[in-house]
């Protein structure tokens, strides 16, 4: 479908602290929800919506409620560090997991676990803070669509050309939302300038 990058002063902020090599675990993960927040509210900006009747106490007016339900789907173990800020932006969210693991030596990810709800009808947003390569985010978006998913939409804080290239040649309808689009890999397959390994980083792995 495309990509966006938020182009936000929060998001460059916050994005510039998580890249800091010094920015301790416990601040680390409150930065990454933080940002996270601000990728959500960008990501379901064009979500359809219907109309509701609502009373307030001095009258009744009409507003707006999400038309379709949502889906959070992290990918493991990094994703959970975004989760949060979905679920306390929308507290209705369904949430399903899919844990994919690379091998160091060919960069391809194996599925190893899944566990989804329903996806029929429903606004999918996969939450998965590194796009490198885009083979993680393409078999979690393979593992999405043969559970009904029809629309996805990934959220990612850093990601490479080389990542958004492969995601959007396999899954062309699959949005992309992120807080940066960084210069590429290195031979180790990790973006660069990147921020390290987001899932160490956040759960001080190191």
């Amino acid at each position: 479908m495309g990509v966006q990058v938020v182009d936000h002063p929060l998001a460059k902020a916050l994005l510039a602290a998580l890249r800091d090599r010094t920015t301790p675990p416990p601040l680390f993960r409150l930065l990454a929800k933080r940002l996270a927040l601000v990728l959500c509210m960008e990501a379901t900006r064009n979500v359809p919506t219907a109309p509701v009747e609502v009373e307030t106490p001095l009258s009744r007016t009409t507003g707006l409620r999400l038309a379709k339900p949502l889906v959070a789907v992290p990918v493991l173990r990094a994703g959970l560090g975004m989760l949060e800020a979905v679920t306390e932006l929308f507290p209705e969210v369904t949430v399903g997991y899919v844990g994919l693991e690379r091998d160091h030596a060919t960069f391809e990810p194996s599925l190893y676990y899944s566990k989804l709800p329903p996806l029929d009808g429903r606004t999918v947003l996969l939450l998965d803070p590194m796009l490198a390569t885009g083979a993680s985010a393409a078999a979690a978006c393979n593992a999405l669509e043969r559970a009904g998913a029809e629309e996805i939409t990934l959220l990612s804080v850093v990601s490479a050309p080389e990542g958004i290239a492969h995601l959007q040649l396999l899954h062309p309808e699959v949005s992309i939302v992120t807080a940066s689009i960084d210069d590429g890999l290195n031979h180790h397959a990790y973006i660069v300038p990147g921020l390290g390994d987001f899932g160490d980083r956040l759960f001080g792995t190191l």
